[in-house]
């Protein structure tokens, strides 16, 4: 949703500045932060950082009350909405990609989208009973990197592995020792994968697009409305018909935001009635 509203790069390049912060804070509170900690935080754009997190924090208080009784009452409804919403995510790394230029990128969508084909077909970790606290941690060390990466969603991994009706029970009813793992694990992950996504963004963009649109394509398996205990796919019942609005719904949403957000970004880089470039026009 990040880069369908168009914050994903300055959000990526806070996040990064951020982590330099947390790593010379212990320098910082002795007094001894070098330059490089200090330029660090005055590089931060503190009121962006603050407004999404902020969402962040109102919209997981909101889904903790709200959505476990419908994943508990409604599944299939619900992941048939989750499934359109995906559906139409694929325009957001497609429409930066493009065309696949060459035989890598041709090759890293089906690569990546048999392997999460794969993945979200193995039994989740969920069904088994309480996670334990390591995995609570390791989950949320992947799901806050799936977070940062453009068109993937840290909550869809939860979904996926099967902790994010768990995550929004623990939320709810404060579990904290859930709550610290997962927090720990989150901060983890974003400190170890902040700086490798910033690389391969800043190298090789058009590479990860590809990975990311296989991804979602395949991970349309783990949010096919029927399924057994054990994933396996079924056929849609008698009532199949009345999912595909809702599928729609979440799907036309996903895909305005995501078109608008396209032509704004095509509006800025072209040139004006002038024919300068972007960068040479005056604010």
């Amino acid at each position: 949703m990040a880069l369908v509203v168009g914050v994903y790069e300055r959000l990526l390049l806070a996040a990064g500045h951020l982590v330099d912060v947390v790593r010379g804070l212990p320098d910082i509170l002795r007094g001894r932060g070098d330059a490089r900690s200090r330029q660090a935080w005055r590089r931060v754009e503190w009121g962006l950082l603050v407004a999404i997190l902020a969402g962040m924090v109102v919209a997981l208080l909101t889904a903790s009350r709200a959505l476990p009784p419908l994943l508990e009452r409604h599944p299939v409804g619900t992941n048939a909405l989750f499934l359109g919403m995906i559906v139409a995510s694929v325009l957001v790394p497609a429409l930066t990609l493009g065309r696949p230029r060459s035989l890598g990128e041709w090759t890293a969508i089906p690569v990546a989208a048999v392997a999460t084909w794969w993945l979200t077909g193995l039994p989740s970790p969920g069904d088994t009973g309480a996670p334990s606290l390591w995995l609570v941690a390791l989950v949320a060390s992947a799901a806050v990197s799936a977070l940062v990466l453009p068109g993937l969603s840290g909550s869809f991994l939860l979904l996926v592995l099967g902790l994010y009706e768990p995550t929004l029970r623990a939320v709810a009813e404060a579990d904290l020792p859930y709550v610290a793992a997962f927090a720990g694990g989150a901060v983890v992950g974003l400190a170890s994968f902040v700086s490798l996504l910033r690389w391969l963004m800043r190298e090789h963009r058009r590479a990860l697009m590809a990975v990311v649109i296989g991804v979602l394509l395949g991970s349309l398996r783990a949010l096919w409305p029927w399924q057994d205990a054990e994933r396996g796919l079924l056929a849609p019942d008698a009532a199949g018909a009345a999912m595909i609005p809702v599928a729609l719904v979440g799907a036309a949403v996903v895909a305005a935001l995501a078109l608008l957000q396209h032509r704004q970004d095509r509006r800025a880089l072209a040139p004006d009635d002038l024919g300068r470039p972007p960068t040479c026009r005056r604010s």
